[in-house]
């Protein structure tokens, strides 16, 4: 069963369109489930409600293989780079501006966007249903993949497991690696990400950073919490008919104790 509504953004000064995924046991039990926060939310449950018209399928999957968890997915900005915006911590870095040849100043506001959601949206969440408030995580594709990890180096506390697709570090490459050497993980209960071998199709280059960006950041992680895993999917595109073929591996680890 899917919810959809509107909160308001204290810092962004605006509305934005959360979507909830609840279990098929739900309305019958009287039990409390872990939570799943998602960004990209038009694009996290149904096909119809999608960017492009492909989304992951999550509300198909789940209610087929009934996994019991609840998903919130947090539609993105579609005005202008606002995605952007919202979704890098900070304006790009060197290795982006490699990438376009020019400095681009988009980007900066992650941290407003993360702090809705840890200090807005979760609690109204964790009011509102009924959920395990101290088994929560996050995952994201992308651009979300970055703000995922920011997520988890500044609230490792309560975002306990990450999963991160096809993720585009270039864009704040420099300084997601440095918060990583310095963030205290300590405590953190795993992370999953992989990467395409053909992220940019025919853009061999382009292709070859976003697998060497993630296996920098990999290496980092890797060390600093035991429970990580690393897939390099051959042939695989930065496009959502691939990343729909990974929900099963995000699921079973981030729902295996």
């Amino acid at each position: 069963m899917l919810e959809i509504f509107s909160i308001y953004m204290t810092t962004f000064e605006q509305e934005k369109t959360i979507r909830v995924y609840l279990p098929k046991t739900y309305m019958n039990e009287n039990k409390r489930y872990p939570v799943l926060y998602m960004h990209d939310g038009q694009n996290v449950f149904r096909d119809e409600d999608s960017h492009r018209g492909v989304s992951l399928g999550i509300e198909d999957y789940l209610d087929e293989n009934g996994q019991e968890i609840i998903v919130v997915g947090i539609d993105f900005n579609t005005a202008g780079e606002e995605r952007i915006n919202e979704y890098c911590p900070w304006p790009n870095g060197e290795m982006a501006k490699e990438k376009f040849g020019v400095a681009n100043l988009t980007g900066g506001r992650g941290e407003d966007y993360l702090d809705f959601i840890v200090h807005e949206l979760k609690p109204f969440i964790d009011r509102k249903y009924r959920t395990l408030d101290n088994i929560t995580y996050m995952a994201g594709i992308s651009l979300g993949g970055l703000i995922t990890t920011y997520a988890a180096c500044h609230y490792p506390h309560i975002f306990k497991k990450i999963a991160i697709l096809s993720p585009a570090f270039y864009r704040n490459q420099e300084e997601i690696e440095n918060l990583l050497r310095t963030s205290d993980l300590s405590a953190f209960e795993g992370v999953y990400m992989d990467c395409g071998t053909s992220e940019a199709v025919e853009e061999e280059k382009i292709s070859r950073l976003f697998l060497d960006s993630s296996k920098s950041v990999y290496e980092i992680i890797s060390e600093l919490v035991p429970n990580t895993k690393f897939e390099t999917l051959d042939n695989a595109e930065h496009d959502y008919t691939f990343f729909r073929h990974r929900v099963p591996t995000i699921f079973n680890f981030l729902l295996k104790s």
